[in-house]
């Protein structure tokens, strides 16, 4: 059985200890440190080389946001997922502005947790529907929307699975409606990311719920 090594970075101690007692109730998590503000995460996160970085947003001396931009430039296939007390729209979109792979609201039930963060580590699409809408409705609004412009590059399998991200499925359940590996469909969406100039599974879910019915 794969584990996995998370670094939480919070600024709240009881907070820090909740999280983690949380995650090591489940065999395939494993915190191997903690961090108190966004300096010391990046540093650990260089350090130990975890799978996974937690990442609060306010913190002093460098806020998660920065934090996570700093990791991501450092180390590109790092996770982290911000962890906030909001689903305001502006932090949701920030958090993916900055490379992170998904956002975590505190207020989720532990098992939701649980499903959410293995759904991350498994390069699933791991945003649910009332988030994926807050973050396309920032996301229209914003000029960056002009990066994510409709690619004509893309083969029609491509298309295809494209069609499938916007359904929120899974590679699992892409793979099995297609007749094709899961490993044969990870890596359409590496080469589909790679075209559209996207940086993580996130945004694509994001790219395909806006331009599917143009895909």
């Amino acid at each position: 059985m794969k584990t996995y090594d998370i670094l939480v970075a919070d600024d709240s101690e009881s907070a820090r200890k909740a999280i983690s007692i949380l995650l090591d109730a489940d065999p395939r998590f494993h915190v191997v440190a903690e961090a108190t503000n966004g300096r010391e995460a990046v540093e650990k996160a260089v350090q130990l080389m975890p799978d996974l970085v937690l990442m609060d947003i306010n913190m002093p001396e460098m806020n998660g946001f920065e934090a996570t931009r700093v990791i991501k430039r450092e180390l590109p296939y790092m996770m982290v997922v911000i962890l906030s007390v909001s689903d305001d729209a502006a932090d949701l979109f920030e958090a993916i502005r900055n490379g992170a792979q998904g956002y975590l609201v505190k207020s989720l039930q532990p098992a939701d947790w649980v499903a959410y963060l293995h759904g991350v580590l498994a390069g699933e699409v791991a945003v649910t529907q009332p988030i994926a809408e807050k973050i396309l409705a920032e996301f229209k609004t914003s000029s960056d929307k002009e990066a994510f412009a409709i690619s004509d590059k893309l083969t029609s399998r491509e298309r295809e699975i494209l069609q499938y991200v916007s359904k929120g499925q899974t590679n699992k359940v892409i793979a099995e409606a297609l007749y094709i590996s899961e490993n044969t469909v990870k890596n359409h969406l590496k080469n589909i990311m790679a075209k559209l100039h996207i940086k993580n599974r996130v945004q694509l879910a994001i790219y395909a719920r806006d331009h599917v019915g143009d895909a």
